[in-house]
């Protein structure tokens, strides 16, 4: 009777010092950026400094610069800001780094040395992204590249475009913002004859020169169209239509902003088109860009039946 009472109960003590023992043995985790040491972190980020530096300092006087890309500062602000808001959720996936992002880096030293050696700023300046896409991939995986997807595409729009492809967008826009403008100063009960990108008035002639073309207002909206999606809306289609939206926005508000001068040619004094008022309208067709965008998004909330906090 006493022996057979002692089997169950080994079997009870094994089994007991099983299940004691077996929640000690966690798997051990993959390495991650957190898990190397100070010196190496350094150095890596020391050597990103010395490739890209050239790049960076002269990416940022060009910000500076040049008032058609001076919304270049807020991209990487924003972009920081979006996974810093998404830190909690990027601590929850588990880091599988990958030897892939080792090939990424790779195709960005080549893309960079190919973007210096052809005077090709644009191509040097992206490759600054595909670098940080290869780092996130080789030290925390394709989740986690996944995850920081927007912010990191986000980051183009702060790199200029190439100059060939900024001359074949600006041109149209001056031939545009004529048409728009010399079809409705006639309503407006001003005489005009067009020619080319010049409107020709009664008082004077207005040429729609390339800083006239809308360009300017076209990227910062563009760029503040996303970040005003991002930050006050859910709805990914929303998102989406606020940022083609700004395109057209632009465009009606710099030809506004034609009218209006040829009204001031007009009917006041055409030494007013210029100096003070020209800056001046274009910072007030700028905010009126920015209600008309507040307005789309409304009419879009409505549509999709939201509630007022769902953003």
């Amino acid at each position: 009777m006493t022996s057979g009472k002692l089997l169950p109960a080994g079997d009870n003590a094994v089994s007991h010092l099983t299940h004691s023992e077996l929640p000690t043995a966690r798997p051990t985790s993959a390495p991650c950026l957190h898990a190397l040491p100070l010196w190496q972190i350094v150095v890596l980020a020391a050597l990103s400094l010395w490739l890209y530096g050239p790049t960076l300092i002269h990416l940022i006087r060009q910000w500076w610069q040049d008032p058609n890309f001076s919304h270049g500062f807020f991209v990487p602000a924003f972009s920081a800001f979006v996974a810093w808001r998404g830190r909690a959720r990027l601590a929850q996936i588990p880091p599988r780094p990958s030897w892939t992002g080792a090939g990424i880096l790779v195709i960005a030293l080549a893309v960079l040395v190919i973007g210096q050696t052809g005077v090709e700023l644009f191509l040097a300046r992206f490759s600054l992204l595909l670098l940080l896409s290869g780092l996130i991939v080789l030290f925390l995986g394709w989740k986690h590249l996944r995850a920081l997807l927007f912010p990191l595409a986000f980051l183009v729009l702060m790199i200029p475009i190439p100059t060939i492809v900024f001359n074949q967008i600006t041109f149209p826009l001056q031939l545009l913002a004529s048409w728009l403008s010399a079809g409705v100063l006639p309503w407006l009960g001003v005489p005009v004859l067009r020619e080319g990108n010049v409107i020709i008035l009664p008082a004077m002639a207005l040429e729609v020169a390339e800083a006239c073309s809308g360009i300017r207002s076209l990227m910062s909206l563009a760029t503040l169209a996303v970040i005003y999606g991002y930050l006050m809306d859910r709805n990914i289609a929303v998102r989406v239509l606020l940022a083609a939206a700004s395109v057209p926005i632009a465009v009606v508000a710099n030809g506004s902003r034609i009218v209006g001068t040829g009204l001031l040619v007009q009917y006041w004094d055409p030494d007013k088109a210029e100096g003070f008022f020209h800056t001046f309208s274009g910072w007030l067709i700028f905010v009126v860009s920015l209600v008309m965008l507040y307005v789309l998004h409304r009419a879009l909330r409505m549509m999709w039946h939201e509630p007022e906090g769902a953003g």
